[in-house]
C-alpha cells in the first residue's frame, strides 16, 4: 500500500515563507518522479512544481524565482521552498508521486495581506 503525506504548511503573512515536506511510503520507487499541484477554493488542482529521476526541475510561471522543489539525497523526502510568498499563493498544496500516480491528502497554505 502506497501513502503519500504531507506536512509543512500553515498561515504566514505575505513576504514570508514556508517549506512543504512530502514522504512516500510503501514503495521506493514512486519516488523516482514526483510533483506538486494547489488547488485554490472553487478553481481546478494547478501543477505548481515537479521533478525527476534525473534531477531536472520544472515550475509554473507563476512561481518561478520564488518556489524551489528538492529531494533528499536518498529521495525520501520531498521538499518545496516558498518564498516571498503572495495571497495569490493561498490553496491547499498536494503532493504527487507521479511514478506511481498516487496523491497525497494535501496541507493547507494561507497567505495574508
Amino acid at each position: 500500500q502506497v501513502q503519500v503525506v504531507e506536512s509543512g504548511g500553515g498561515s504566514v503573512q505575505a513576504g514570508g515563507s514556508l517549506r512543504l515536506s512530502c514522504k512516500v511510503f510503501g514503495y521506493p520507487a514512486c519516488t523516482y518522479s514526483m510533483s506538486w499541484y494547489r488547488q485554490a477554493p472553487g478553481k481546478e488542482r494547478d501543477f505548481v512544481s515537479g521533478i525527476n529521476h534525473y534531477g531536472t526541475t520544472t515550475y509554473a510561471d507563476s512561481v518561478k524565482g520564488r518556489f524551489t522543489i528538492s529531494q533528499d539525497t536518498a529521495k525520501t523526502t520531498l521538499y518545496l521552498q516558498m518564498n516571498s510568498l503572495k495571497p495569490e499563493d493561498t490553496a491547499m498544496y498536494y503532493c504527487k508521486s507521479d511514478s506511481c500516480t498516487k496523491w497525497g491528502q494535501g496541507t493547507q497554505v494561507t497567505v495574508s495581506s
